[in-house]
């Protein structure tokens, strides 16, 4: 079949039965939202859930986050569109970070007792670099919650047949909903259930694709076939100077994704990281983003492999082939899953969205009203005037997100354009982070300077240099790639030059914010022989780490 036609004719196959198992799942997140709105009683309660929770549930919750939108179409897409080089965004684009936020970060996170991120640097750095993070971390949620309302209505659409501003929009206040009625609670227990709801779905969807097309080694095969032997190897012609699908090489993958891109993520996006600042105490925190490593050491098994799987199944996939690269699972839950699976596939994929979207929604409110809205606009009023404020503000963000949905929808690998983000706003903030934690000489101005420095750098990188063709990358992502070594380098160096010519904070004013300190009245944690395997921190992390390195040998030859 013509891969236009492929596009025109992406409505799925449904029945009753795979509606019947939709309704039902909507029921109960509607259901959550309803339960957890008893328990908000205070903004604590409403932003981070009263740091009651468990490192189960956190941690579950923390990759449920991060499985919405990003993972599903956007890795799928990368699938089809570069091939197993996408295993990277994993093994080293985020297990190495992962570890370094719960081994390194979360201490300086919980223990100061801040709210969000960038709170933490109204402690350390003082109110410019506060607000200037505040703002810049908004408008990067607001842009990111748009891909995911995206992606939910390019599923309503080929579900239902709605026009993609009708699914965008019902979408959007769907989540609303939820999210408005329960806070951060609602949002977190309603990502455990998605986790599983995901799973569920896109399990039997990449056996199916796998057995469409002989296997691993059928699928090899073909894309070797047709594309090369590089596309189906993760470290084939990243030489310096060599070309590959990716357009990148191997020193740019470590340095812009495993370092720049990746750090600059895990560590610093709030969406992530609220999650952990909600577990109930400093050993739960550490090991919300260690628990997540795991399962996101075997993800790519169900998000890459069907992107390649499609690739087979419709050669063309592309920009101007009629089918792009974001429609790839949806091509393949209508070919491949009977009715009933379907219908559970189809659930998956929507809560991945909604997991996604709610924990930049969630994380967009707890900023706009504590790092902007209370200590700059409206100071001074009582605790349960901000729980009001952030339901509204809310409310705001689901809109705004309605708005931005549609510049994500021109974008044929949505991936692409999330990467494109993450350079302009977390790599820079990472860059004044990591120093401001390890240098007690660092100043406030050379926060401020360098935050903005190396934000103004990455876009002046992508936009002018590589889209106005002065530099030659062959993909965007390598571009992106580039754009984050650029505001880190950028960023340091302006930190650097300013520190020595601007005053610092007195060290006395330091405890709990910079390596080597600890807040007053933060007890230490239980020494590591006085707990049982699975509550020790550093055991967890290296043997994340150690498994993913040793994921890579497969496709590394």
């Amino acid at each position: 079949m013509p891969s236009y036609q492929l596009a025109q004719d992406l409505r799925l196959p449904t029945n009753a039965l795979d509606y019947t198992i939709l309704a039902i799942y909507f029921l109960v997140v509607l259901g959550v939202g309803f339960a957890a709105r008893r328990s908000i009683k205070t903004s604590l309660d409403f932003f981070l859930s009263g740091r009651s929770l468990p490192a189960w549930v956190t941690g579950l919750a923390f990759i449920a986050a991060n499985l919405g939108a990003l993972e599903i179409l956007g890795m799928a897409a990368n699938g089809a569109q570069y091939g197993v080089y996408t295993v990277h965004w994993y093994w080293v684009g985020a297990i190495p970070a992962m570890v370094f936020l719960g081994l390194v970060m979360m201490p300086f996170y919980y223990g100061s007792r801040v709210r969000s991120v960038p709170e933490f640097l109204l402690h350390r750095f003082g109110p410019s670099s506060h607000l200037l993070s505040g703002i810049l971390f908004s408008a990067a949620s607001v842009l990111i919650a748009g891909v995911n309302l995206y992606a939910l209505a390019i599923v309503l659409e080929a579900l239902l047949g709605w026009p993609q501003w009708v699914s965008i929009v019902v979408s959007g206040l769907f989540v609303l909903l939820y999210i408005t009625l329960g806070g951060l609670s609602s949002a977190i227990y309603n990502e455990v259930v998605q986790f599983f709801v995901i799973l569920a779905g896109l399990i039997p969807l990449t056996v199916l694709a796998l057995i469409r097309v002989g296997g691993w080694s059928g699928l090899s095969d073909s894309l070797t076939a047709s594309q090369g032997g590089n596309f189906v190897s993760a470290w084939g012609g990243t030489g310096i100077g060599s070309d590959n699908p990716l357009g990148a090489n191997w020193l740019t993958i470590v340095l812009g994704l495993g370092f720049a891109l990746s750090f600059g993520y895990w560590t610093t996006n709030f969406a992530e990281v609220q999650r952990a600042l909600s577990a109930k105490n400093l050993s739960a925190a550490q090991r919300t983003p260690l628990i997540a490593a795991f399962p996101k050491i075997f993800i790519p098994a169900i998000v890459v492999i069907p992107g390649l799987v499609a690739l087979v199944v419709a050669p063309d996939i592309g920009p101007g082939s009629g089918l792009e690269y974001n429609e790839a699972v949806p091509l393949l839950m209508r070919d491949l899953l009977p009715n009933g699976v379907l219908g559970i596939a189809v659930t998956g994929l929507l809560a991945a969205f909604m997991a996604g979207m709610a924990a930049n929604v969630s994380a967009f409110n707890t900023v706009f009203t504590n790092d902007i809205w209370r200590p700059y606009l409206v100071k001074g009023r009582p605790d349960s005037y901000y729980v009001v404020t952030a339901r509204v503000v809310t409310a705001v963000g689901v809109l705004l997100g309605m708005g931005t949905a549609f510049i994500a929808a021109t974008f044929s690998n949505i991936m692409n354009y999330l990467q494109t983000l993450f350079s302009f706003f977390n790599v820079p903030l990472f860059t004044v982070f990591i120093i401001g934690m390890f240098w007690k000489r660092m100043t406030a101005a050379a926060g401020f300077w360098g935050l903005l420095a190396g934000t103004v750098a990455a876009m002046v990188n992508y936009f002018w240099f590589y889209r106005g063709g002065l530099l030659d990358i062959p993909t965007d992502q390598g571009a992106n790639f580039v754009s984050a070594i650029v505001a880190f380098v950028v960023g340091t160096l302006v930190v650097v030059v300013l520190t020595p010519f601007t005053r610092p904070k007195p060290v006395e004013r330091l405890a709990g914010l910079v390596y080597g300190t600890r807040a007053p009245g933060v007890a230490e944690p239980p020494a590591e022989g006085d707990e049982a395997w699975y509550r020790r921190p550093a055991l967890l992390g290296w043997g994340a780490i150690i498994l993913a390195a040793l994921c890579y040998l497969p496709f590394s030859f």
